[in-house]
């Protein structure tokens, strides 16, 4: 078993099979047939050719003719237990509201199979370490789904700040604006995103996940305090925050993060600051700016267009695929999980303190909490 890098926090540890499938096709099923699995992940599932998806369950029936449009070969299930049992499959993709997905990831390892799953992948680490614990016993894969991780231009300022474009970090800022969640896939019903029965928080669960690990590459180091503000600024009689406002303190940086759903536009902005220059994000425009010099740089899609990203997901299966077969075991996935799922919990504990700043290494500690209380 691998220690991971979070593992000083109390984090969990990671471990991916030794054993996995190392050639020829793998059968994979669906569990949830929502907006982002038809338009993020099925396509990307349907154009590889080592991959076949036999299987597709929703606790929604009506979800049964898009399965049969978009994947006729595919059987459908009416439980996702009765598709375990019955189809067998190497890996689940699970693509459910965040309250179902502990018990699910559990299920899925119980029955041999990989785990593939959306964010956030749960609620609390001490969940996560019961999950990564089983899958090391079970020796499968349990792999999350980063996509931001692989949007071009989050790459491409990745890739400057590795080669010492704007010095050593020091300052980072990340604005993330939306009128209101992204749909459900009936479009008239309850979106399941403000309950957080389901859901398990707001705005912070929902974008703050993203935020959480893609700062941790740019900054290149765990963060050290979280303190943090929660609001509900336009949708009041929701019981999730609709606002989110965090600061980050690193060791040698600092991050200031604002997520809302209160926003009267729709747009990403993040702004870099170095020793050595600046780099800035606005949707599909990266600018770097150095003395006297100025660079930029335009992406065929911006940060903020649409919420499924399928052009993105083909990144995520390479790497969840290549866990599978035993090519690509350095545990960073999982360690970022743990990391996102500290952060989020320091920050809802902050807000009932206040706003007081709280060390990373008290994530550990902290007892799973309501989120609609900290509001």
């Amino acid at each position: 078993m691998r220690r991971d890098p979070a593992s000083s926090a109390g984090f969990a540890d990671v471990h991916t099979g030794d054993e996995a499938p190392r050639r020829g096709v793998l059968r994979g099923a669906i569990i949830g047939l929502g907006n982002v699995a038809l338009h993020g992940h099925l396509p990307g599932w349907l154009s590889r050719r080592e991959v076949e998806i036999v299987a597709v369950t929703d606790t929604d029936p009506a979800r049964r003719a898009a399965c049969a449009a978009r994947l006729p070969a595919g059987r459908w299930y009416d439980t996702a237990d009765r598709l375990m049992a019955d189809a067998e499959p190497d890996f689940v993709d699970i693509c459910t509201p965040p309250s179902s997905h502990a018990t699910l990831i559990r299920k899925a390892l119980e029955r041999g199979a990989h785990v593939l799953c959306e964010k956030p992948l749960v609620g609390s680490l001490e969940a996560l370490r019961a999950l990564v614990e089983l899958a090391a016993r079970a020796d499968r894969v349990l792999h999350t789904v980063h996509n931001w991780h692989h949007a071009p231009i989050v790459r491409q300022t990745r890739a400057l700040v590795a080669d010492g474009a704007i010095g050593r970090v020091t300052d980072a800022a990340w604005q993330t604006l939306r009128t209101r969640p992204a749909a459900v896939a009936d479009g008239g019903g309850d979106n399941w995103r403000v309950d957080p029965d389901i859901a398990g928080g707001g705005v912070l669960t929902d974008h703050g996940w993203h935020v959480c690990y893609i700062l941790h590459r740019w900054i290149g180091a765990m963060p050290t305090a979280v303190s943090a503000r929660l609001e509900t600024r336009r949708h009041t009689r929701w019981r999730v925050e609709d606002t989110a406002t965090l600061h980050l303190r690193f060791p040698h940086a600092t991050a200031d993060v604002l997520l809302t759903w209160a926003s009267d536009e729709r747009r990403n902005w993040a702004r870099l600051t170095g020793t050595a220059g600046a780099i800035e994000i606005a949707d599909d425009a990266l600018v770097l700016r150095r003395p006297g010099s100025e660079q930029r740089w335009s992406f065929a899609s911006g940060l903020s267009d649409g919420s499924h990203h399928p052009d993105w997901f083909h990144s995520v299966a390479d790497q969840f695929l290549a866990e599978v077969r035993g090519a690509a075991t350095d545990g960073a996935n999982l360690a970022e999980a743990s990391l996102c799922v500290a952060v989020e919990s320091l920050a809802r504990e902050s807000h009932r303190r206040g706003g007081e700043e709280l060390p990373l290494s008290m994530a550990a500690s902290l007892p799973p909490t309501r989120p609609e209380l900290s509001v």
